[in-house]
């Protein structure tokens, strides 16, 4: 069954945000710029979330059966070697940033750009705290959970987002859409995958730039 939520945003991360555009060293301006917006954001943010719990069963000739799809990812696979279940989610923070983003990319690219990395921010805090809950839910059953892993991630095809999106329905739970060429609307939206295991402990923070190949990427960590 298809569970829908609305999460409380936590607090931003100034240091995540000011690494997502690309400061290495900011200065006092780059500061004052992300305050100024911040203020300008205030709290229109929602983080929304659905998602459901599917059985995981590893297939005779390699890769996984995850209940609403099979994929051949041996990154995945190893990411849920030991679970017999998984949750796979869907979240996101709605339209508003998207809109501040178009509303300075052609007056103030530096502010789209900061609204860009606010965004960035948000989306992951938002993956995070809805994890959080669901690892403290799990250890409270004698469970726990594996790192979360999303479409693109290693050798987990783009392409199951639209399994994803068809088994959770995205576009009528969460407003969340997916167009032909694989890119959500709102952009600043995120599915992912973590496993849950049969003994507590284990996180779910994303896999992140551990399980990308790209080395050169500017928001590596």
């Amino acid at each position: 069954m298809v569970r829908v939520k609305t999460i409380s945003l936590p607090p931003t991360d100034r240091g995540e945000v000011l690494r997502y555009a690309g400061c290495r060293r900011p200065g006092e301006a780059d500061r004052a710029l992300l305050e100024s917006c911040l203020s300008e954001l205030g709290d229109r943010l929602r983080g929304r979330v659905c998602w459901d719990v599917f059985p995981v069963t590893a297939l005779a000739e390699g890769g996984l059966d995850l209940g609403f799809a099979r994929t051949g990812s041996r990154d995945l696979g190893r990411r849920l070697a030991e679970c017999r279940e998984c949750v796979v989610f869907a979240a996101t923070v709605g339209l508003e940033m998207d809109r501040l983003i178009a509303r300075y990319g052609g007056v103030s690219p530096s502010r789209s750009l900061f609204f860009q990395a606010i965004g960035a921010e948000r989306i992951e805090a938002l993956c995070d705290s809805f994890c959080v809950q669901a690892a403290e839910a799990l250890e409270r059953q004698g469970r726990g959970v594996t790192p979360r892993f999303s479409p693109g991630y290693g050798d987990l095809p783009l392409e199951l987002q639209t399994e994803i999106f068809r088994v959770l329905d995205c576009p009528r739970r969460i407003g969340l859409t997916l167009n032909e060429s694989l890119l959500m609307s709102p952009s600043k939206s995120v599915t992912a995958v973590f496993g849950v295991t049969d003994r507590p402990g284990g996180g779910c923070a994303g896999a992140g730039c551990a399980a990308c190949g790209n080395q050169a990427c500017a928001y590596r960590e």
